[in-house]
């Protein structure tokens, strides 16, 4: 299982535990992953997604899954929230068109 958000595509950066006398060795900094269950509005359904704690405070922002998925980049994205994306395009779709 991979260590990367689903929403943002956020994964590890590389840097240096750097000691008191100035010794640098190698470390990975880990992104603060949650497996969450996200409700879709628009679909009627919730889904369970790993994403980071920072996109969960932007989904919050941006009006909730809905909101988030219309303005995320496809490349970012998982191949689960690409999904999840083109069936809230085409059921929002149907309502406007309906």
């Amino acid at each position: 299982m991979t260590r990367r958000c689903e929403l943002t595509g956020v994964g590890p950066m590389v840097g240096h535990n750097v000691s008191h006398s100035n010794i640098k060795t190698k470390r990975r900094f880990l992104p603060a992953l949650a497996e969450t269950s996200l409700q879709s509005d628009a679909l009627g359904m919730s889904f369970r997604l790993r994403i980071t704690n920072a996109a969960l405070r932007t989904l919050d922002f941006r009006g909730g899954l809905d909101g988030f998925m219309l303005k995320a980049k496809d490349e970012v994205l998982s191949a689960k929230a690409l999904k999840i994306k083109k069936q809230i395009k085409a059921k929002l779709a149907s309502q406007a068109a309906a």
